[in-house]
């Protein structure tokens, strides 16, 4: 037997004995602070349950809905305006029931299963510095229109690039309300760095995720969408249906967790970690021991 043959013959029975010790459940996360501590309380809880759990998160939302499809995620937690949108492409405003029921139809003839929601809608928002926008009587998007037409016009906003560019993001936003930023008052940058470009000035209002722990860390407040533009971000998990076909117990264990899940709890949860310091893991355990699921 040459030397080849030996090592090639190693690989397959080291790749067999991978997929014969596959976990029960491979549990998929993105890549940021809310969907990384989702992952990792989805991981413990289960665990704690009896199931062997393989977490693999840190991945872009397209690549993560690929997988899920491909059978090589068993289930992560999505935003019905993602699914909506980015993976359904409908583009027409509906309710935040009518959206759930939308993609719950669509995807479920992909055999993907969207238990239920939680209170937690992680939209897209505009944030101003509380004092800042007291001063200038900005309580809603339609009022910040108003000043942008006026005294502010050289306000300066801060937005990630996937916002700037999505055709479903700035541009129509501005024809929404009526107001445009000139192109040089537009900072593109890192979702993560806005709030700090609002926190220290350098921006007038920023692009914010509703519920982001920093908001209320560093005293921003939230522009009222008055006029109903941003689409409903529920957050809530979404399994394979041979996955809950094969553990029958799995959607009510869910489900549980989703219903402990709103905006505020979100919010403290994040802040936790971006704005204490505390982390990921140690958050999530915290949140099931004081929720008694482990």
């Amino acid at each position: 037997m040459s030397k080849f043959t030996t090592i090639f013959g190693a690989a397959v029975i080291a790749l067999t004995s991978t997929f014969s010790q596959a976990a029960d459940l491979v549990v998929g996360g993105k890549g940021y602070t809310e969907q990384l501590l989702i992952a990792s309380m989805t991981e413990q809880y289960l665990a704690s349950q009896g199931y062997d759990v393989d977490k693999r998160d840190g991945m872009g939302s397209t690549v993560l809905r690929k997988a899920q499809e491909n059978g090589q995620i068993d289930l992560y937690w999505e935003y019905t305006g993602t699914s909506l949108i980015t993976f359904n492409k409908i583009k027409e405003r509906m309710s935040a029931d009518d959206a759930y029921a939308t993609i719950k139809e669509l995807d479920g003839k992909k055999g993907l299963v969207w238990l239920n929601r939680s209170q937690a809608n992680n939209t897209y928002a505009l944030a101003m510095r509380a004092d800042d926008a007291a001063a200038k009587n900005i309580v809603t998007i339609s009022d910040f229109a108003t000043y942008l037409k006026g005294e502010g016009k050289d306000a300066i906003f801060a937005s990630n690039v996937e916002f700037a560019a999505r055709p479903d993001g700035l541009k129509p936003l501005q024809k929404e309300y009526e107001f445009k930023f000139a192109r040089k008052n537009v900072k593109k940058m890192n979702s993560g760095l806005t709030y700090q470009a609002l926190k220290t000035g350098d921006v007038d209002v920023s692009l914010v995720f509703a519920t982001d722990g920093r908001i209320k860390a560093f005293n921003f407040v939230i522009l009222q969408d008055d006029k109903g533009f941003f689409p409903n971000y529920a957050l809530a998990p979404v399994v394979r249906q041979e996955t809950l076909d094969n553990n029958p117990k799995l959607e009510a264990q869910l489900n549980t967790l989703s219903a402990l899940l709103d905006d505020n709890v979100m919010s403290t949860l994040n802040a936790s970690v971006d704005v204490e310091g505390k982390s990921i893991e140690s958050v999530a355990k915290q949140f099931l021991v004081d929720n008694k699921l482990i």
